[in-house]
């Protein structure tokens, strides 16, 4: 099974990548199925329809999904490409505890079949531009990271799996980080998410980001195997058309070394095994 479970496409504000392009590239590649995980950010972006002005960035529409537009190309997509790749609908939820409310009103309003719980910011500041990390020690902004994934997975339960759970280490511009120092913390987040049936992801992006481990970390895969952590998926953050599949055979490799023996696919918010 070749599946990409974390992909991008023009419906993302950081994404020029048509969709019917990924499909058609996808199925180029010979993947069996993909599914879109296009971005959501309550807190930073706005949703087309909210009545607001929609603010711009570097000449980018700072907004949220065109939900009936995304929703009625996947469908339409899934209807031409039927019998040659699978496609899934997800979402990327980047989610922060005030905008719960938010997100549970979006779940609530459309079929999904998968959708990734990340934090990209905390407090209404990203991490990418450094507000969030500005002013705090790198011990700071690492737990405050972590304590708000925490009181996330505690709190909204409409997710499928977590994704690049460390995720911060990407802009940490102090450089890594100890794991040892956020492990009683991330050892609570794994334990809540496997207590609920939910998952984590592993984020290939890592490769390209020029990151010195995998995204998670080696260490946080080790622990949620310890744990009794099984459900994993397998995702390259694809933004272009060189990111998309890109990885996922030598990780698929990875997991199996360190003990996994499957990864997982979704149908209507329930995982299905594969063998790795």
């Amino acid at each position: 099974m070749f599946a990409d479970y974390h992909v991008h496409t023009e419906f993302s504000d950081d994404s020029v990548y048509l969709m019917e392009d990924v499909i058609r590239d996808a199925v180029s590649m010979g993947m069996d199925e993909i599914c879109i995980t296009d971005h959501v950010d309550y807190g930073v972006k706005d949703d087309w329809d909210s009545g607001k002005e929609i603010r711009y960035r570097g000449g980018e529409p700072l907004a949220n999904v065109d939900y009936p537009a995304y929703m009625e190309k996947i469908r339409r997509l899934k209807e031409q490409y039927e019998g040659k790749i699978v496609i899934k609908t997800g979402m990327e939820f980047g989610m922060q505890m005030h905008t719960i409310p938010q997100y549970e009103a979006l779940f609530a309003r459309w079929p999904f079949d998968f959708i990734i719980l990340s934090v990209h910011q905390v407090e209404d500041q990203e991490f990418w531009t450094q507000d969030f990390q500005r002013g705090r020690t790198q011990k700071e902004y690492q737990e405050r990271y972590y304590r708000e994934m925490l009181s996330l997975v505690k709190s909204y339960k409409n997710y499928s799996v977590l994704g690049h759970l460390d995720l911060i280490k990407r802009y940490d511009e102090a450089g890594d980080y100890p794991f040892d120092r956020v492990r009683p913390l991330v050892e609570e987040i794994l334990r809540v998410v496997i207590a609920d049936g939910k998952g984590i992801e592993v984020n290939t992006s890592a490769h390209r980001y020029g990151l010195s481990g995998t995204m998670p970390s080696e260490e946080i895969l080790k622990l949620y195997r310890e744990l009794g952590g099984e459900i994993l998926t397998i995702g390259s953050d694809s933004h272009k058309p060189e990111h998309l599949g890109s990885y996922i055979e030598e990780t698929k490799a990875l997991l199996k070394d360190l003990g996994f023996e499957r990864f997982c696919t979704y149908e209507k918010m329930r995982p299905v095994f594969h063998r790795l």
